[in-house]
């Protein structure tokens, strides 16, 4: 397929401007560029096609069946869109007055209310971009909090091993140390490596629940207590909220912190490089400390502050606004009996494809599971020389998109499966049988599974050559 560069011939395109009727003003040589500037020339009607064969080759929530371990794509429901797209939410303009924009105010503080009720927090700030920018904003609100302490000897934080790769990263970019305590046989936190670890430089803990092996922490009371006695905060990762909210909240738990994935939990779109939402809950100790544009309710109407010892700005203005309105759209069309049900329905899901599967392919850990599972393909691989990513790669040939490949790391030939709570019996028992015929062609003819995918537009990539020398961007001839 050409690229729109490729596309592209000198002349054509796809405006008609009326002539000037103001003298033509130009630009000083000073600010004029370099060189030329490139852009496509191309008429309108092959901008369609390039776009609409665009849209076809790629694959969506929309398309089919999409369980990507750790990452929720659930469907996302249309009116949450019809929502975000009303003229008195999308036609407004950052730097409006608050008295003129009061819906939208009080559209924020609506949300923050009531994820503050799903999650057991005080406060919410609406301002990360992202589920990992979330996660730097609420180490930042632990590192402010024992800083304003004089607390400064709290260098440390705690992350499992089964940990998502964003929460180390997210923590040394805040300037901590981490320390990754291993996971035990049962694919939790190993309770006396975590008493070992925590001591007087323990700023806090990392951790996600249920977590990413899909299992919920029986232990994990007593997790938060042993941080809190040291001292430290604990810090709930909220990718895998889908499967216990309504159910229990982490601020039950014992955690002093939270960021929310509103494109896992609550149907927001997902993907496609943005624009996403990761909001930040805490408790009323780091309430003091939360960024900037914090909103709030002063009588009949809401008003933006900025907290007395707030951290900043940690993005322009008041957050992705439209993504946090798709996510209330959803959490008021489901209300407080559809939320719990969501997740009852998730963790249904995953244990009926689960038990569906588990005659055949490996699971990494015995008993049921939460939101999703874990299998290993390493029996497979060295008997039969079937890898998780042959499995992955023929699931493309059959209409569903893989499952998250070798991760957690802790799991070897790792495949991750979350068919969320969207997804129907029919298509769960349509997934398992495509499942199923791929592991029996394992067995049969393993040779046919390294070369596949076969039947869609573009074959298996050479992924070490693209992963050591990326081609990311074009280069043009002039």
């Amino acid at each position: 397929m050409e690229l729109i560069f490729e596309r592209s011939r000198e002349g054509r395109g796809c405006a008609i401007l009326p002539g000037l009727d103001v003298p033509a003003a130009e630009l000083p040589e000073a600010l004029r560029r370099g060189r030329k500037l490139h852009l496509p020339q191309i008429a309108e009607v092959d901008i369609s096609r390039h776009y609409t064969a665009l849209m076809k080759r790629t694959h969506g929530v929309n398309d089919g069946f999409y369980p990507l371990g750790s990452c929720t794509m659930k469907y996302n429901p249309k009116i949450n869109d019809e929502m975000a797209g009303l003229p008195g939410f999308s036609k407004i303009h950052p730097l409006q007055p608050a008295h003129t924009v009061q819906g939208c105010l009080k559209a924020l503080c609506m949300a923050e209310e009531l994820l503050c009720e799903i999650t057991g927090m005080d406060g919410m700030t609406f301002q990360p971009a992202a589920g990992a920018h979330g996660e730097f904003t609420g180490l930042m609100l632990i590192q402010a909090y024992h800083e304003s302490r004089g607390d400064r000897k709290r260098t440390k934080i705690i992350v499992p091993d089964a940990a998502h790769g964003t929460n180390p990263a997210s923590a040394s970019m805040v300037g901590y140390e981490v320390v990754s305590i291993p996971s035990n046989s049962e694919g939790c936190v190993d309770l006396e490596k975590l008493r070992a670890a925590v001591g007087e430089d323990t700023a806090g803990l990392m951790l996600t629940n249920p977590n990413t092996v899909g299992i919920f922490d029986k232990n994990i009371l007593e997790i938060t207590r042993i941080i809190h006695d040291a001292g430290g905060l604990n810090y709930y990762d909220g990718a895998n909220l889908n499967a216990v909210m309504g159910m229990v909240r982490p601020g039950d738990m014992g955690f002093d912190v939270i960021h929310l994935n509103l494109h896992k939990t609550f149907s927001t779109p997902h993907g496609g490089g943005g624009p996403g939402s990761g909001p930040v809950g805490c408790k009323e100790l780091l309430k003091p400390f939360l960024p900037v544009f914090h909103q709030v309710r002063e009588g009949d109407s809401c008003q933006f502050d900025t907290p007395a010892q707030s951290i900043g700005s940690v993005k322009a203005f008041y957050g992705n606004f439209l993504v946090v309105l798709r996510a209330l759209t959803y959490v008021l069309t489901l209300g407080a009996e559809g939320i719990p049900e969501a997740s009852a329905n998730a963790v249904l899901n995953a244990n009926y494809l689960m038990h569906e599967l588990a005659g055949l392919y490996e699971m990494a850990y015995d008993g049921p599971c939460m939101h999703e599972f874990v299998m290993s393909l390493s029996k497979l691989k060295k008997e039969n020389g079937v890898s998780a990513m042959d499995i992955a790669k023929s699931l493309l040939d059959h209409g569903i998109h893989p499952p998250t490949m070798y991760f957690p790391l802790i799991v070897e030939e790792a495949l991750m499966v979350e068919p969320t709570e969207t997804e129907s019996k029919e298509t769960l028992d349509q997934a398992a049988a495509v499942f199923r015929s791929i592991y029996e062609t394992a067995l049969s003819d393993p040779q046919s599974l390294h070369e596949a995918p076969v039947r869609t537009p573009i074959r298996r990539p050479d992924e070490l050559g693209a992963a050591r020398n990326p081609k990311l961007r074009y280069q043009f001839t002039e």
